[in-house]
């Protein structure tokens, strides 16, 4: 091994790629850009379809950078072209905020059209999907490639068409939601999804990492009760410490004796006794509601409806919901008509999902933080592309201080600072109810913010356009995903990398960066370090100058919650700044924790999940088989032989082929939706019972959940040939199915499941880890 690969190999991180051949091949396409700069758009489209193109990456980055510039009027950098090949090489590009990730995720995904691949370019939202599509398909038809996009409110044909090009632009939710309804399809020709072989992610950290494991479901409808408004009226009266008491983390409540007492008074009756198993249940899910879920922090109340909040983007969680019970418990503690709710007919994790590609890649400004669990969950490489220009951002250190209220008046002092030199600042804060907080305290110091969060995040595109204006002040949640680029000196448009100032001159743009550009100001760390750098990387754009400064606090949530443990009873300085090394080092411990415990949870949910999509795939393919061919048909002639050959005679063989083909569809869908709950059951109650005798919970679940995944099909053939056997011929010569009991959902919806914010079962079996790392004490 030569000795410059065994000094890349030294300093390279781990999980990262070496990317030089990638910039080689960049310089040759740059080698190239004159003569085909000389093409015709017709002679460029044509150089596009070349059978031998794709295996020249040099001459596709030169057609691809030439129709870029265009159509788009952008020439995408040397790096942006790293970052394209990285992607077509089946990577993860780590790219900085403002450096072109759009673009070099639309070029890539050309690429793979152009080999003949299938691409699903997967979004966080509707809007962003919109808008890419739109706005790359001018270089799209220039390269000779078709491209769609997808939103919530695409209709059936609507879909079927778009994914009949050769590029989708969707939100991951949306394509998780069409994979499932055509799972539950009975005509072959009712389904919309073609099969893609590329799924190319964007904001791919948070989509691979902090949603992998949330559910997508399908649900259907069903007579089930919404919660009874009287349980939220009486734990609403109950008294903390007397009648109840939280953990440490404030992640779960139970009631104490005394407020077992209080409710067994109110609602007279015995509240441990077997036959009030649902009242106590009830009883339970209403204080979880009422004292761990908090208004303008994990949700809002719009439209008459309860909003989830994204924990990791700030902002409305379009169609997520909690499981069914909590949702209704929060919808009567804030005396809300109860949502709909139902049988849960199908359902698929992210991370399920996004493995059902067989090539995987993304993009992201954050990456490396992940690179382990890129790697193990998903098998992906991290490419770190540099910027085109060096970073020359100002990352002061951590502010910290002793109480939040010091902290508060700190944040407040910078922010009027910055404001009156004219420098722009952009603030993170943690939820809805801080961000309004800080406002009010910003106007009362004769500061006017703009505030963006979960309430107006329909208005976020103009919000961010406008960050950069000469002393602008905004307040935002979060801003992993906005997918809109900060700009100094502000002012509408794409967020293209590259192009001038709003302002024409480019006057407003020197006025900002002379005044030392976006000032980005955090007002706490959030429990990813990931987070941080995405706020971070709001300033600094593409060589602008640019800062960035986390006040935090002893008293954080963040503190407090993961280390309760560790305190400091040093020195404070003035106006309470703490300037110890191991008080820092107790913030930073913290985060750790947070960042370890989200982890294990994530592996723990994985292993669980992968069993559960092992028998989902054996169900499809004999459902596959089934709607697709004679399966039904040669089934039911074998075990209700004499049924089968009497409605031949009567109704001809292709009716009958018909009505099997739908007995034997419905029996698998009732025998998968029932297999459904009770693993939910199983998985609920497993901790429960291997508690007390020292058992794996999960070598538990598997010694119930494998057998039952077995009898499974074998369930559904016999409950296909019972209701076989009481089918009638009509009058007209057909077969009359309602005899057999085909009664499906009058309607089906689907959403996204929200976290248990009160303790998943895999949280309360790994509550554990919280003490284990709380133990990992600095040296």
């Amino acid at each position: 091994m030569a000795l410059r690969d065994r000094f890349r190999r030294l300093v390279q991180k781990p999980g990262s790629i070496d990317i030089a051949p990638f910039r080689a091949v960049a310089e040759e396409a740059g080698r190239r850009e004159e003569r085909v700069r000389a093409l015709t758009d017709a002679e460029l489209t044509a150089a596009a379809s070349a059978p031998d193109l794709p295996a020249d990456l040099a001459e596709f980055c030169a057609i691809g950078r030439e129709a870029a510039r265009r159509v788009i009027g952008e020439r995408p950098f040397d790096v942006q072209l790293a970052g394209t090949l990285a992607l077509l090489s089946g990577h993860v590009a780590e790219m900085a905020t403002g450096e072109g990730k759009t673009l070099a995720g639309a070029l890539a995904a050309a690429g793979y059209a152009l080999r003949g691949e299938r691409v699903h370019v997967m979004s966080v939202n509707d809007y962003l999907a919109r808008r890419d599509a739109d706005w790359m398909g001018p270089l799209y038809a220039l390269l000779g490639v078709s491209v769609a996009s997808i939103g919530q409110a695409s209709t059936p044909d609507e879909r079927r068409a778009a994914y009949r090009a050769d590029v989708v632009y969707a939100p991951v939710s949306e394509i998780g939601f069409d994979l499932l309804r055509d799972r539950l399809v009975t005509d072959p020709a009712d389904a919309v999804q073609r099969e893609a072989t590329v799924a190319l992610i964007d904001e791919a950290d948070s989509v691979l990492v902090d949603e992998a494991m949330v559910p997508l479901v399908l649900a259907g409808a069903a007579d089930l009760d919404p919660a009874d408004p009287r349980y939220a009226d009486l734990v609403r009266r109950l008294r903390p410490g007397l009648h109840y008491g939280t953990d440490e983390e404030a992640r779960n409540v139970q009631l104490t004796a005394a407020g077992a007492r209080e409710v067994e008074r109110v609602l007279g009756l015995d509240l441990y006794a077997p036959e009030n198993l649902a009242s106590l249940t009830a009883v339970n899910v209403a204080l979880h509601a009422e004292v761990l879920l908090h208004r303008d922090v994990d949700y809002i109340v719009r439209d008459g409806a309860v909003k989830l909040i994204s924990g990791s983007r700030g902002r409305v969680a379009l169609l997520q919901r909690w499981p069914d019970g909590l949702q209704a418990a929060v919808e009567a503690k804030e005396e809300l008509a109860a949502s709909p709710s139902g049988e849960i007919l199908d359902s698929i994790t992210v991370q399920e999902l996004i493995g059902r590609y067989p090539v995987r890649c993304g993009m992201t400004g954050t990456a490396m933080a992940v690179a382990g669990q890129l790697t193990e969950f998903y098998s992906l490489q991290i490419a770190v592309v540099p910027p085109n220009r060096p970073c020359v951002r100002d990352d002061q250190p951590d502010r910290l201080y002793a109480t939040t209220a010091d902290k508060d008046v700190a944040v407040v002092e910078e922010i009027a600072a910055a404001h009156a030199a004219g420098r722009p600042v952009l603030v993170g804060t943690g939820d809805v109810a801080e961000s309004e907080r800080l406002a009010r305290r910003l106007v009362r110091a004769g500061v006017e913010p703009v505030v963006l969060n979960a309430k107006n995040d329909a208005e976020e595109a103009a919000i961010i356009a406008e960050a950069g204006a000469p002393g602008a002040v905004t307040v935002s949640t979060q801003m992993a995903g906005r997918g809109t680029d900060i700009r100094l000196g502000g002012g509408p448009g794409a967020p293209v990398p590259g192009t001038a100032p709003a302002d024409q001159d480019g006057s407003l743009h020197d006025e900002v960066a002379a005044a030392g550009g976006l000032l980005v100001i955090g007002t706490g760390r959030y429990h990813s370090s990931r987070l941080d750098d995405q706020l971070r990387g709001r300033a600094g754009r593409q060589g602008d100058p640019g800062g960035s400064v986390f006040f935090t606090s002893l008293q954080d949530d963040l503190v407090t919650r993961y280390a309760p443990d560790e305190t400091y009873k040093g020195p404070t300085g003035d106006e309470g700044r703490v300037e110890d090394k191991g008080a820092h080092w107790i913030v930073g411990h913290a985060q750790r924790v947070a960042e370890g415990v989200d982890l294990e949870l994530h592996r723990n949910t994985w292993r669980y999940n992968q069993l559960i999509g092992l028998q989902r795939r054996e169900v499809l393919a004999e459902r596959d088989a089934v709607l697709t061919g004679d399966a039904a048909d040669r089934a039911m002639a074998a075990d209700a032989a004499a049924k089968h050959a009497e409605l031949v005679k009567t109704a001809g063989a292709d009716a009958v082929a018909d009505a099997a083909r739908q007995i034997v569809l419905y029996q698998l869908d009732r025998c998968w939706a029932e297999h459904l709950a009770f693993l939910t059951d199983l998985r609920e109650g497993i901790h429960l019972r291997s508690l007390g005798r020292g058992l794996d919970p999960l070598v538990e679940f598997n010694r119930e959940a494998v057998p039952a995944g077995k009898r499974l099909l074998g369930d559904a053939r016999r409950r296909s040939a019972a209701a076989f056997e009481d089918l009638t011929a009509t009058e007209d010569g057909g077969i009359d199915l309602d005899a057999a009991g085909l009664q499906r959902p009058s309607a089906t919806w689907t959403y996204l499941v929200h976290d248990n914010p009160f303790g998943s079962l895999d949280e309360r079996a790994l509550r554990g880890l919280i003490s284990m790392f709380k133990g990992r004490r600095k040296p």
